[in-house]
């Protein structure tokens, strides 16, 4: 689920020199609010507008993206992240610890659930996969279990049906989201560790601040990349296609798959969808390559770069 409201702080905004408007920051989600309130607070406290990736429910703690600015664009991505979780299952009766493990074995792989009966999505039956699942530990009826999982697991559900399994019955008592794509709890900050930075940028330093905004080709670093001329970037912006005459080197990739668009100097310019395999052809030949999804930066950040005649209203670049 995403949400995406604008702040609405009337004094200073610490985020408005965000470099191009976008940004992530990684919150460390406490029990108890919803992830729309903890995305609300952070937007009041920026002064920008913002949005969440991947909903935890108000008992659930750990990491929340919070996009700010147009980074929102990145939420199609951010919410096929793999997840980690780390949850305390309660057993509703004791059982050895070897039947507990050869249930976490059978249940590791590919699995069938159904969104619980408060889900808000359509409750149909989906395959999620099951990557890998650790038992941290057992006492008693608690059993403490680390998952890592495709995006849309339900932790809730998978404790049910493993107590089923184990003919004792069992429910998820505490969980905890540790991973999210790349992003981990190393890279995770409280609610007050963001309210003391922004209250420092208000007063003129924003070292901590920008210490916490991540970069947008930070959530995406495992994409295939291609890098552009500075002449063909504006005309980008604009709407255009990429041909192969604006690129300078590009890395592997198949047609249709999502690529990350970079300038010479590294900055994520925005995503685009390969029109035709990378193998096909090579930096500086003729012909459409690159049809852009998303684009982060607003036009003019680069001068036009497009020949008279050529603009981007007729959907190709060619550099000067």
């Amino acid at each position: 689920m995403i949400s995406a409201q604008e702040g609405q702080d009337g004094g200073k905004k610490p985020a408005e020199s965000l470099r191009h408007g976008a940004g992530i920051i990684v919150i460390d989600k406490p029990r108890g609010p919803s992830s729309h309130q903890v995305a609300a607070w952070v937007g009041k406290m920026l002064g920008c507008q913002i949005g969440h990736a991947g909903t935890l429910d108000p008992q659930v703690s750990g990491i929340l993206l919070i996009m700010l600015g147009n980074a929102v664009r990145l939420a199609p991505l951010l919410l096929k992240h793999d997840k980690e979780y780390v949850c305390l299952m309660r057993l509703h009766h004791e059982v050895d610890r070897k039947q507990i493990d050869v249930v976490a074995a059978e249940f590791t792989g590919r699995i069938y659930q159904r969104p619980p009966r408060r889900s808000a999505v359509k409750r149909l039956l989906r395959i999620r996969t099951i990557q890998k699942m650790d038992i941290l530990g057992v006492e008693g009826k608690l059993v403490l279990l680390r998952v890592r999982c495709d995006a849309g697991t339900y932790i809730r559900s998978l404790c049910h049906h493993m107590g089923l399994a184990l003919g004792t019955g069992a429910h998820m008592q505490e969980l905890r989201r540790t991973r999210s794509g790349s992003f981990d709890e190393g890279s995770m900050h409280s609610l007050q560790d963001l309210q003391d930075a922004c209250s420092a940028a208000a007063a003129g330093n924003r070292e901590a601040l920008d210490a916490m905004i991540v970069s947008v080709d930070a959530a995406v670093p495992d994409l295939p990349s291609v890098t552009v001329r500075d002449t063909a970037i504006d005309a980008l912006c604009h709407g255009a296609k990429l041909a192969g005459v604006g690129v300078i080197r590009c890395d592997e990739f198949r047609k249709d798959q999502i690529v990350a668009v970079l300038s010479q100097k590294r900055e994520f310019v925005g995503l685009g969808k390969a029109l035709a395999p990378s193998a096909s052809w090579s930096p500086g030949k003729a012909g459409l390559f690159i049809t852009m999804t998303t684009v982060f930066l607003t036009p003019g950040t680069y001068p036009k770069g497009w020949k008279k005649g050529c603009t981007p209203k007729n959907r190709k670049i060619r550099a000067r």
